[in-house]
């Protein structure tokens, strides 16, 4: 299926020619590197991508959205000729400004030019490095990608700013989050290439906004199922707008693919009203942002339901309340609340957009032989009688439970238990567990979720340097983009964990996490993950807060346990145990 990282070389493909979208290759290269995980995996699923969808799913439009694929060996170029691996470990910004200031390599700069000269649609300059969605340790979301509008009168411009993009996608191959992580892997640095896909985005503009109407992350394994669903049906997170919402952790809609209609897991109407997506992220096609091409979002905007109200990008989205019956009614007819429910879309009889969804992950998970998740994005049409146009943007090997732990519900009540889950994610045992590092709940504010981030990466970083594993409990979602939502630590600011726990607060009801690239990722390394939410599972903090506390910081302290704990996970079932081993 083409998700292994060694993925082909860019000399299999077409080279390069300025006509991107509308020559007879959808996808071509430049250079005649490799073409990384990400690209691989794009091909390989181009082979399929036409006969994954049963006959009888017509009225839709799928395809890969066309690409060129600049090889490793420019990044190499790049890399040697402006010595740039002298940078590597240093911070984020300092990396990114040696390479965006750096110059390009010649053999490239001439068929940018041919793009920006042909091409004047919004482009997203994306990652697909040599390690990137190895089975073993997918690096989903490690690395950069930047979407640019690419539509200023003046060419000089939009070469200088796709110039920029991509030099920044390949300097976060060097930042420290990416350093650290390939290191985790068991890899060095130096083995690590990256190659960059430019690429079409799916949407269209409104304005001064560009985005599709749907953007999707489905999993064809799914953690938390509930109701009727099971495990092994899938997962899908739908969010309106560019997909950096879903991969952010931030709010949107989650559901089986195999109960479309189920009932959400909220108590009432105004529950789902105050937990459902309420802004989303566009290409900005407005005036120029101000200068920061060291950003990420520099060409972002992010717009809150109004604005999608204004586009009509609600109509196949949300759902309205109606206060006089208590109940949200599909669509946007009545005056009320929107909720981002998808209803229309999910429920409607115009386009099968659940059924597509559902064949795609079945054969992309047939041909990889293993869970795999997929990233998708749909631009709903006008008028009903016109198909919908579903873009495939990405499929990658996801960590799924295996071994032979097996948990009964009698061993969450047993004695000794410091945590116990029902929602539980990973697999295996890991004993000899000492180190606890907890946010307190006496003197937890929701409003300083930031400060106890920087506090967990200081005590996080001091145990890592002592080569010692740790237990992390907190409230809320860890590794959260929306600082009210949880902690927003990021993933190299906790290497070292070996469990981490989301306990439930009375100031903070945020559904527990699901799938976000930041637990994608703890799961590839093994790290045993536990929801524990208010009435269920159980959270022995008075143990916790009795243990010897070897550092006390405002909102966090590290505590260290007089018995070794072990960590026990049955990621079949989802039930998980930390407790503490007998002594002899």
């Amino acid at each position: 299926m083409g998700v292994a990282v060694q993925g082909g070389r860019a000399s299999e493909l077409p080279r390069f020619t300025r006509r991107l979208l509308s020559g007879a290759e959808p996808v071509t290269a430049i250079g005649t590197g490799a073409l990384g995980g990400k690209a691989a995996g794009l091909l390989g699923a181009r082979e399929w991508l036409r006969q994954a969808l049963p006959d009888d799913l017509s009225h839709l439009s799928v395809s890969i959205p066309r690409m060129v694929v600049i090889a490793t060996d420019l990044f190499d170029a790049f890399v040697e000729r402006n010595r740039l691996l002298r940078v590597a470990g240093r911070d984020e910004r300092a990396v990114a400004r040696a390479f965006v200031s750096a110059p390009l390599p010649v053999e490239i700069a001439g068929d940018l030019w041919d793009l920006v000269r042909e091409v004047r649609v919004p482009l997203a300059i994306r990652s697909s490095s040599l390690l990137e969605d190895a089975l073993a340790h997918p690096f989903a979301g490690v690395y950069t990608t930047k979407m640019i509008p690419n539509h200023a009168p003046d060419p000089e411009r939009r070469f200088r700013v796709l110039a920029e993009a991509i030099k920044l996608v390949w300097a976060s191959a060097l930042f420290p989050s990416a350093t650290t992580y390939v290191r985790a892997a068991g890899r060095e640095p130096a083995e690590e290439k990256m190659a960059v896909i430019v690429q079409e985005v799916v949407g269209r503009r409104h304005g001064p906004r560009f985005y599709p109407d749907v953007s999707a992350v489905a999993r064809s394994w799914n953690f938390y199922p509930q109701g009727a669903a099971r495990r092994e049906e899938g997962v899908v997170d739908l969010a309106l707008g560019l997909g950096k919402t879903i991969v952010d952790g931030g709010r949107c809609w989650t559901y089986s693919p195999a109960h479309p209609h189920a009932p959400a897991p909220f108590g009432s109407p105004h529950e789902l009203l105050e937990h459902t997506q309420t802004a989303f992220w566009t290409v900005n096609m407005g005036p120029p942002p101000p200068y920061d091409p060291l950003s990420e979002v520099e060409h972002l905007t992010r717009c809150g339901l109004a604005e999608g109200e204004r586009d009509m990008t609600l109509r196949h989205t949300c759902s309205t309340y109606d206060a006089r019956s208590d109940r949200l009614v599909p669509g946007t007819g009545p005056a009320g609340p929107r909720a981002l429910t998808f209803a229309p879309l999910l429920d409607g009889p115009w386009w099968p957009f659940n059924e597509s969804v559902r064949a795609l992950l079945d054969e992309a998970a047939a041909r990889a032989g293993a869970a795999v998740e997929i990233e998708l994005a749909a631009t709903v049409p006008e008028r009903t009688e016109e198909p919908l146009r579903l873009g495939f943007l990405q499929v990658r090997p996801m960590a799924s439970p295996g071994g032979e732990v097996e948990i009964g519900e009698e061993r969450l009540q047993a004695p000794g238990v410091v945590v116990a889950s029902e929602q539980a994610l990973g697999q295996g045992v890991y004993g000899g567990l000492r180190d606890l590092v907890f946010v307190a709940p006496d003197t937890f504010d929701v409003r300083h979720t930031r400060t106890i981030a920087a506090e967990v990466r200081e005590l996080a970083g001091a145990l890592r340097e002592q080569g010692r594993p740790f237990v992390l409990v907190g409230f809320g979602r860890w590794g959260s983009a929306d600082p009210w939502l949880g902690i927003p630590v990021r993933w190299e600011d906790i290497v070292g964990v070996r469990a981490l726990v989301e306990a439930s607060f009375p100031s903070l009801s945020a559904e527990m996490s699901q799938g976000a690239h930041f637990f994608h990722n703890l799961l590839s390394f093994r790290v045993a993950y536990f929801s524990v939410p208010a009435g269920t599972g159980r959270l022995d903090w008075p143990w916790l807060q009795a243990l010897p506390v070897r550092r006390a910081l405002r909102f966090t302290r590290h505590a260290e346990s007089p018995v070794p704990l072990s960590v026990q996970v049955d990621g079949r079932h989802g039930r998980g145990v930390i407790l503490r081993e007998p002594t002899a």
